[in-house]
């Protein structure tokens, strides 16, 4: 995947913008559980009450409260809270706080000298001691009434019950309290200090607020409002944050699609500009269906990869350490069950990774086969139902379909056994988190809105664990596909345009020459055509024939410059064309291969593929010179007639000539045809190369043609004649009668004695 990393330069920002939205939504996702925490924890344990910081209390509970206080902590009380007696309360004070009717009560300064933070700190230990001791006292009402209750009490608590059964009846704990030793007292704080030493700083908070709580209803404050206005808050908020995950979460996945969409496009782009410039070399070593696969399957695969890459790989790491750091900050005591988590979800993907991994390389090998067989199918479908094959083609698609079915779903079975493992990994891991939060509930250090957020942020922290590992399976799957889309992208064309082109020579306009030419095929042992020297003058016309195999077809491509001369010179207009720019040099020729192919469009859009401004008047006289017009005219819709691609709904014959009639649209001065007129019959044969002939002299165009017909070439101004890659003989066709076997063999085997003479 790195290699292509240049092709996400240009969507920088995008990418920049996709990283601050995942963080966004990833702060919302971790703060979504503190929140659902405050509301069972706060908003239902404690009726809407955050801690113990009172908003107003009875002074006769102050007196309580003032006993467990330090002389600063009573300090910070005075200079935070105001006495207000019922002949000063305001209306609305008393409407607040029914209890100022018939008692003092301290209320909360709005312009309070402490932080919220230093009144709770001051007020929470005398708090937890005076709700333990109401409690204590309550029970100790209980344990005198109550013989088997009075022995389950602490050494303590049955020292203060004996003193209260010897006080008048209704005396008070606290009373009592007044009367222990300076030693009692101390073990007492002391024992109770171990008690909220234990619970913990989250459970202290909540027992203060359930005083808190029965210290409003003393007062007569309306608690379901507190509780409602707490839920109604919090709730807003967390819709809120899970609202903003949703439009982050969307932005994103917009973003991504746009970012693959573009690299897709860019790729495909680059892919077809790299292939246009390939020579024939290029091409025999990646195959037709290699490429195809390449810019259509392999870039695919990427798309698909990037756009989980920009949702997941960038957005697992910050939601999965976020959520272990909050993990890390709470005060549970369950983080083991974390590690253990992680340990079994990456031992469950790592083996799955070595198993998976080959089968995602071997795919794209089978898919380019496929694609190879299908091809072969198609192109041959006619000889295939010629020779009644069709059960042998089929053979074969099956078997290169079935190894691609084995593949993929046994790939399939891999990736589908892996989340239901993950997912009972992910139930597994909640039954524990219940487990062992519902001790430790019961034992009073940790609360249910604790268990229940440590139990998302556990989710959070598998998911994240399982997005990186499911994409460390399929990013190597893209890894391979774009190596290969690289292997294209980075090959250097054979045959490239010089830093400084030459100009071609004026004075040498149409004239084609071998000075020596020697070719060898890339990898082959033995050269194709050895030292080949003539000269195609401009106005005439030079063939070339040749038994099969003897090297035609490549010396015609050497001139376009398809290929490049091993050894030895092609010059165009007296200019070698490894000297000039390709784009020039084609300019200069008209191309008409073995295989006439048109292109999908119309009659009128093929002709105008070699010249885009040609009119109606040039299209017609280049279709009356290719025999072209009568067939075209037959047709309702003339120029304009549909073709379909490879001109598949023409004949050969018509295909042939419609390819000849573009070259002739474009008037260049040099004409190559590869052995053009091959499907074509005798009489439009001769018509066509009476009207070539004559035109060619007219422009003074330079005609190289390929032919293995005899009766094609017998009025040629120049023959070559090629054997096993040499030439055997040049000269007309009277000369090479007289002085050439191969051309007289040749000659002999198509015509007849009288026929020949004839010419």
């Amino acid at each position: 995947m790195l290699k292509l990393r240049k092709y996400l330069k240009p969507f920088a920002v995008s990418i920049l913008v996709i990283v601050a939205l995942l963080f966004a939504q990833a702060m919302c996702e971790l703060t979504m559980p503190d929140y659902m925490s405050n509301i069972v924890n706060v908003g239902i344990n404690s009726n809407g009450i955050e801690d113990g910081v009172l908003q107003a209390v009875r002074a006769q509970e102050y007196e309580k409260l003032a006993l467990f206080m330090s002389e600063e902590e009573q300090q910070i009380f005075a200079d935070n809270y105001t006495l207000v007696t019922p002949s000063q309360a305001s209306e609305a004070q008393l409407e607040r706080y029914p209890a100022l009717a018939d008692e003092d009560v301290y209320l909360l300064r709005e312009d309070a000298v402490n932080t919220h933070e230093e009144i709770r700190q001051a007020l929470s230990q005398a708090e937890t001691y005076v709700a333990g001791i109401d409690q204590m006292e309550v029970t100790l009402q209980e344990a005198m009434n109550d013989p088997n209750k009075a022995a389950e009490l602490s050494e303590e608590q049955q020292q203060l019950l004996a003193v209260m059964q010897q006080l008048p009846q209704g005396t008070s704990v606290y009373d009592v309290l007044g009367m222990l030793s300076s030693q009692q007292m101390a073990d007492l704080s002391t024992q109770m200090d171990e008690v909220a030493q234990a619970l913990g700083e989250s459970s202290i908070d909540t027992a203060n607020a359930q005083y808190v709580y029965g210290e409003y209803t003393a007062i007569g404050m309306d608690t379901e409002a507190i509780q409602y206005q707490y839920l109604f808050v919090n709730g807003a908020w967390m819709l809120l944050l899970a609202l903003g995950s949703a439009a982050a979460a969307v932005a994103v996945g917009f973003l991504a699609s746009r970012i693959a969409a573009g690299l897709g496009r860019d790729l495909r782009h680059d892919m077809f500009r790299k292939v246009e410039s390939f020579s024939l070399a290029e091409f025999e070593h990646f195959s037709t269906n290699t490429l195809l696969t390449r810019t259509t399957n392999d870039i695919q695969q990427i798309q698909m990869v990037l756009v989980m890459m920009l949702r997941m790989v960038i957005y697992a790491p910050i939601i999965g350490i976020g959520a272990l750091i909050k993990v890390l900050n709470s005060d549970v005591g369950m983080t083991w069950i974390i590690a253990l988590v992680i340990v079994v979800i990456l031992s469950i993907m790592t083996s799955a990774f070595l198993v998976v991994l080959p089968k995602f390389r071997i795919t794209q090998k089978l898919m380019d086969h496929l694609n190879a067989v299908v091809r072969e199918l198609l192109d041959g479908m006619p000889v295939i139902r010629a020779f009644n094959n069709q059960k042998v083609e089929e053979k074969k698609f099956e078997e290169a379909n079935g190894r691609i079915l084995k593949n993929l779903l046994f790939v399939g079975r891999s990736m589908g056994l892996l989340m239901p493992l993950i997912m009972l990994v992910m139930n597994c891991t909640s039954i524990l988190i219940v487990w062992v939060g519902a001790h430790q509930i019961d034992a009073g250090v940790m609360q249910v809105g604790n268990m229940m957020a440590f139990m998302q942020y556990a989710m959070q922290i598998i998911m994240a664990f399982m997005m990186i590992t499911m994409m460390s399976i399929m990013i190597p799957r893209a890894s391979v596909a774009a190596g290969r889309i690289a292997e294209v992208l980075e090959s250097e064309p054979t045959i490239v345009d010089p830093k400084q082109p030459a100009d071609f020579m004026e004075e040498k306009k149409g004239q084609v020459e071998f000075r020596d030419v020697s070719f060898r095929y890339p990898g082959a042992e033995e050269p194709v055509l050895h030292h080949l020297n003539f000269t195609a003058q401009p106005g005439k016309t030079t063939a070339f024939i040749g038994s099969t195999g003897s090297g035609k077809s490549t010396l015609i491509n050497l001139v376009p410059r398809f290929f490049d001369a091993s050894e030895g010179e092609v010059l165009v207009d007296g200019v070698n064309v490894r000297d000039v720019s390709q784009h020039e040099l084609h300019e200069r020729i008209g191309y008409v291969p073995q295989k006439g192919y048109l292109f999908s469009g119309t009659i009128a859009s093929n002709l105008r593929y070699a010249k885009e401004d040609a009119d109606m008047e040039e299209m017609r006289k280049a279709s009356e010179i290719a025999q072209a017009v009568e067939f075209i005219d037959a047709k309702p819709e003339g120029f304009d007639t549909p073709i379909a691609q490879g001109g598949t709904n023409v004949s050969g014959g018509q295909r042939q000539r419609l390819s000849i009639a573009r070259a002739l649209v474009k008037t260049p001065e040099i004409f190559i045809f590869d052995d053009t007129f091959s499907a074509l019959d005798f009489k439009t044969d001769a018509s066509l190369r009476k009207a070539l002939a004559q035109m060619c002299k007219e422009k003074g165009s330079t005609v190289l043609m390929v032919a293995q017909r005899i009766s094609s070439i017998l009025h040629a101004d120049q023959i070559v004649v090629l054997d096993k890659g040499s030439i055997v003989g040049i000269g007309t066709h009277k000369e090479l009668m007289a002085n050439c076997d191969v051309y007289r063999e040749i000659a002999y085997s198509q015509l007849s004695k009288e026929e020949l003479e004839d010419e």
